[in-house]
């Protein structure tokens, strides 16, 4: 286990949220060119056991999946009458908040019986890198942002009749936060703080699906909350002038709830040329009320108001097959952003997001097939007028522009 999880956190750099707030949908390769479209539905290969175990059920014997996603995302600030912190100077506009990061996956799937099934996948659900100049105007809002996770995620299936299939995983994640931003010390200058804390979380998952005729099916999924109770450590840089103990360190904790989400799929086979899919996702963002920082004395050490809205997904796909070894793939999908218009901050400016995908998938043999996707994001502009800090941290106000660039390479191999 102890190697299973170094590999992982070698292989999971810092992160760009691309789903509402810093959930990451990129889950597997063969999903992308359908921008996942019909998750809980598709049961395609084993990368299921994330979007609904009881997709196992559809795969014969022995599976390896493992996928990689390069994702470019630009995140730039243009300022619209920010206000300088009390007594320092305005700064710049932060540069190109985004950078680009990979998100590994890995899927193996057997058969424990012809009605039961049993798996794992190891992936990141959630996610979040922002990072700006050190000396940007937004400095004593936020400098850097970075959230990573591994989530471990076992789980079985099991084939009721030829209809009806279920499925049940569990998962323990792992959670990292990491947060820095300028400190105005007033006449001592200006310093930093950097608070990092990691924490592991239990949840489960639990899938359903249903062939309502012999070339369509209906999946239902759901995956519980992960509450994450961080605990680490909050280090100041501090100006010659100001004393150790006006701003000291040490140990910190800090509570969220990772939030639940149910989706509803659809795949159908029209013939065989074409297959069609579509989904609706929740997700209850709604938990996310504050994000509360403590020193281990039980004193505040900083408090920021989140409230944080539900949020809905929506897509649909469609594939083509070319031919016997060849299929291709395209999607679209709506993803409505979780962070409310009146409580952006600097650390998660993200917007509303409408996918465009394409994918093609490749037989290369009878027991191995090569996925690629592509997906462009197109992401609304985000207002923002943040002077929650009060007047020491000035008031950051404008716009962002974004976007995002991913693509997907996954190798799927039958034992």
């Amino acid at each position: 286990m102890k190697k299973i999880l170094l590999s992982c956190m070698i292989f999971t750099t810092p992160l760009a949220a691309q789903a509402a707030g810093f959930a990451l949908i990129e889950q597997s390769g063969s999903g992308m060119g359908n921008a996942f479209a019909g998750g809980s539905a598709v049961a395609e290969d084993a990368s299921t056991v994330y979007f609904n175990p009881a997709g196992m059920t559809y795969i014969e014997g022995t599976q390896l999946v493992g996928a990689l996603h390069l994702i470019k995302p630009t995140a730039e600030f243009n300022n619209n009458g920010s206000i300088a912190g009390a007594g320092k100077p305005l700064g710049g506009n932060g540069g190109d908040a985004g950078d680009l990061a990979f998100i590994p996956n890995a899927y193996f799937k057997m058969d424990f019986s012809d009605t039961i099934k049993l798996g794992i996948g190891i992936n990141a659900p959630f996610g979040l890198k922002t990072e700006y100049d050190p000396t940007w105007m937004g400095r004593f809002q936020a400098i850097k942002s970075e959230v990573k996770t591994i989530n471990i995620n076992p789980a079985l299936a099991f084939k009721v009749n030829d209809q009806l299939s279920l499925g049940f995983g569990v998962s323990a994640m792992w959670a990292q936060a990491t947060l820095t931003r300028a400190v105005n010390f007033g006449g001592g200058g200006e310093g930093s703080v950097k608070i990092k804390g990691d924490d592991w979380g239990f949840g489960y998952n639990l899938g359903a699906i249903y062939q309502a005729t012999a070339d369509t099916r209906i999946g239902m999924a759901y995956r519980s909350k992960v509450d994450q109770h961080l605990e680490g450590d909050a280090t100041f840089t501090r100006p010659a002038l100001v004393p150790p103990a006006a701003a000291p360190d040490g140990a910190i904790n800090a509570s969220v709830s990772l939030p639940e989400n149910f989706s509803v799929s659809v795949f159908s086979k029209l013939n065989d040329t074409w297959d069609v899919m579509g989904d609706v996702t929740w997700t209850h963002w709604s938990r996310f009320k504050q994000l509360a920082i403590f020193r281990s004395s039980g004193a505040l050490l900083s408090n920021t108001d989140e409230n944080w809205d539900n949020s809905m997904r929506y897509s649909i796909g469609a594939n083509y097959h070319y031919s016997d070894a060849i299929k291709l793939r395209a999607g679209l999908a709506y993803d409505g952003e979780a962070v409310n218009d009146d409580f952006r901050t600097a650390r998660i400016p993200g917007n509303d997001r409408k996918w465009v995908a394409l994918g093609a998938n490749w037989t290369a043999s009878p027991n191995s097939s090569v996925d690629v996707g592509y997906a462009h994001l197109f992401i609304s502009d985000a207002n923002i007028n943040d002077g929650r800090s009060g007047a020491a941290n000035g008031t950051l106000k404008g716009t962002y522009d974004g976007s995002v660039d991913i693509l997907s390479m996954q190798y799927t191999h039958n034992f």
